[in-house]
């Protein structure tokens, strides 16, 4: 929910990054078309929202800090949906907040070139989700508003777990991932073990015992990724490129 936190502040403090408050709306206060939390595991699944309201027409989080807590200055915990008030200002203050904390789903209009962006989304977020059109938030009372929000959203995860949340997400729009793991990589950047034992035995003229390809691949990666790398080790000097010449010696076969 986006909401005014501060009920000092001007009001002009919301048309900065992509206000909640449009040229043909009177109110600052909008709240998250419930779908879109449903569409990520459902309010029950979020354990904090910051930003929420008192008179919020539906909850979005098991927990909820209104205006009256100022939810800046309280301790954030578990999986958090965040939808901040859109000033420059506030959403600074709110997404630097969520990148330390690095667990949950943000919702903002996807102004990709500010500084807020490439701070705390481009260099801290672990994913993106781009929705297709402009999503119509909600006003207090529940009802959908008849415009669009007047600008493109983004939902942002952080953390690995909502990464692939999002990634999954019945959502229209485009995944990007960001901070890929390793683990996620290393399909992508190791060779194949036909790959890594062609280049072993590439230098080798004489055959190899299997003593010294176990030797040879015990600290390698691909060794390292499978707990049963010595059985596919076998299993791929079986298939073709590689042929026995006695009892556990192998060589590369020769090219016909």
């Amino acid at each position: 929910m986006s909401v005014n936190l501060f009920a000092g502040m001007s009001v002009n403090l919301f048309a900065g990054m992509g206000s909640h408050q449009s040229a043909r709306s009177e109110t600052n206060t909008w709240f998250s078309p419930p779908d879109i939390v449903d569409a990520l595991g459902g309010a029950d699944s979020f354990d904090l929202d910051p930003c929420s309201h008192v008179d919020r027409p539906w909850a979005t989080a098991r927990q909820h800090y209104t205006q009256e807590d100022n939810g800046l200055i309280l301790p954030w915990f578990g999986r958090v949906w965040l939808n901040p008030p859109y000033s420059i200002a506030l959403i600074t203050k709110f997404l630097g907040r969520m990148a330390a904390h690095d667990r949950g789903v943000a919702l903002i209009f996807a102004r990709t070139e500010t500084d807020p962006f490439h701070r705390f989304v481009w260099g801290a977020a672990s994913g993106l989700l781009f929705l297709r059109g402009r999503l119509n938030f909600h006003y207090a009372d529940g009802s959908r508003a008849a415009a669009n929000g007047g600008a493109p959203s983004v939902l942002i995860a952080y953390g690995a777990e909502d990464r692939d949340i999002l990634a999954a997400a019945p959502i229209d729009g485009a995944f990007v991932p960001l901070r890929l793991n390793l683990s996620m990589l290393m399909p992508v950047l190791l060779p194949t073990w036909r790959e890594a034992l062609a280049d072993y035995f590439a230098g080798r003229s004489e055959p190899v015992t299997l003593a010294e390809l176990y030797r040879a691949f015990a600290d390698h990666p691909k060794a390292r990724a499978n707990q049963h790398w010595r059985d596919k080790l076998r299993q791929v000097l079986q298939r073709g490129q590689f042929e026995r010449v006695d009892k556990g010696l192998w060589q590369r076969r020769a090219a016909a």
